[in-house]
């Protein structure tokens, strides 16, 4: 990614545009196309330009390296942003699901989005956490960008007859991924303490 998107950086760069305008550009971007598109049936369209722009989502870093402008402030905004975008592709998805009861499975389908929405929201939160006790906590089957294409490549070929059975099962499992994601990073990260001697805690 940071090859292919190396010269349109360096381009933008040039134009003054600043990282931060790139990554809430983007957050606005996909939250819009996720849920105007992805609620109204327009499925393979939505999950092209939203797929596009999530593999987009590494040019504001790449923005970033080329002007020198790496630091904190730019990690956190983009951290924060992705939870906003990642939220509205599932809360599209099942949108869709309630909106359209009648498809076959369409409430285990609404279920199985909101568990990948819940879940795929604490990925994230612990590895954050993790390193806030000092601790890193990168393992996990289900990362970000992982999650948004498997989501979204099945959901898109419904509009072509792709039977609804099969983004159902997909969803299903993303989110069994999602879980399974966040109990390998709890595991990790008690390993790490463990061994460090650090002793468990129940404070919250």
């Amino acid at each position: 990614m940071q090859r292919i998107f190396t010269p349109l950086a360096t381009f933008l760069v040039r134009r003054g545009v600043s990282p931060d305008a790139v990554t809430i550009a983007g957050t606005v971007i996909v939250t819009t196309l996720a849920l105007t598109l992805l609620p109204t049936g327009h499925l393979f369209l939505g999950g092209v330009l939203i797929g596009l722009f999530a593999l987009a989502d590494s040019l504001d870093g790449v923005m970033a390296r080329t002007s020198g402008r790496t630091g904190p402030w730019g990690a956190f905004l983009d951290s924060t942003l992705d939870r906003i975008s990642d939220g509205a592709v599932f809360v599209g998805i099942t949108l869709w699901f309630v909106l359209n009861p009648d498809e076959p499975y369409a409430l285990w389908g609404a279920v199985a989005s909101l568990a990948c929405l819940a879940l795929g929201s604490v990925v994230p939160y612990a590895r954050a956490r993790a390193e806030a006790v000092g601790a890193t906590a990168s393992v996990g089957i289900a990362e970000r960008t992982d999650r948004l294409v498997i989501a979204l490549t099945p959901v898109g070929f419904v509009s072509f007859g792709l039977p609804v059975i099969v983004p159902v099962v997909v969803l299903t499992l993303l989110a069994v991924a999602s879980l399974v994601t966040v109990i390998q990073r709890i595991s990790t990260v008690y390993r790490q303490l463990a061994a460090r001697g650090a002793a468990p805690s129940t404070e919250v």
